[in-house]
């Protein structure tokens, strides 16, 4: 199984408009941070997580192919959903419309969010989506059998996925304890880590670092950051030896 981080930023992206801090400034590539997803392939089965508002961009640079058989979303909010319509080349290059895969209520916003898809008149060109309604039962695409992790948000009940040995968590604040028990004997973890300081609705890096101790998985990654965090380096020196930040681009090959 291939994993291709998309973006690795917190909703803001890095650099930050108009901000001069070291981060936003910083000449690594790494300290780029365009807005969170990601690509999983196995065999012929390719699903993407999330489509940031970054989508076009993201898939140019790391992802410039025409196929994706599905998209699991994680929540509704701007910053994970906004570049569906970014999907279009890759629905008319494979005749199809795309398969969606989310909750209830995010299949609403979706609904509102993208009108036009979903009248009765279809304008011509606009995007197509099959809106497949999710809860915690496992999901098979493909090649790809796709355990939902139950999370919250703040007030707000999300998704997190297990695909075979690998897990991604995203903007998690607080994740039920029957729900940590799926999470276990894992070889890669992707998990948020807004800043270093308490948020309400995000996990700081002491708490992605206090559930990544819990979880023991081989290997974690951070995401969904902000430039508070810090600089890459400055992190990766930080860190524990099973723990790094991900960043933009990066390729992850599970046996």
């Amino acid at each position: 199984m291939k994993i291709t981080i998309l973006g690795t930023g917190s909703s803001q992206g890095i650099p930050i408009i108009g901000c001069d801090c070291q981060v936003c400034t910083s000449p690594d590539p790494k300290d780029k941070r365009l807005r969170p997803g990601a690509i999983i392939e196995k065999g012929q089965t390719t699903v993407m997580i999330d489509a940031s508002p970054d989508l076009r961009q993201q898939l140019l640079s790391f992802y410039n192919k025409r196929h994706i058989d599905a998209v699991l979303l994680t929540h509704e909010h701007r910053d994970h959903v906004a570049g569906l319509d970014d999907l279009r080349p890759i629905i008319f290059a494979q005749h199809k419309s795309m398969d969606i895969y989310a909750l209830p209520h995010t299949l609403e916003a979706i609904k509102k969010i993208f009108f036009y898809s979903f009248e009765e008149d279809l304008y011509p060109g606009a995007p197509q989506f099959n809106l497949h309604p999710i809860d915690l039962e496992p999901i098979d695409i493909g090649q790809l059998h796709i355990i939902p992790i139950k999370i919250m948000h703040y007030k707000m009940e999300i998704r997190g996925f297990r695909i075979d040995n690998f897990a991604y968590i995203t903007d998690a604040k607080y994740i039920p304890p029957e729900e940590m028990d799926k999470l276990h004997n894992l070889d890669v973890l992707i998990i948020n880590a807004l800043r270093r300081k308490i948020h309400y609705s995000h996990f700081n890096l002491q708490e992605a670092l206090d559930t990544i101790d819990k979880l023991k998985p081989k290997k974690a990654y951070l995401t969904h950051m902000g430039h508070n965090i810090g600089l890459h380096q400055d992190l990766l020196k930080e860190l524990p030896q099973n723990i790094e930040p991900a960043y933009d681009g990066l390729v992850i090959n599970l046996k």
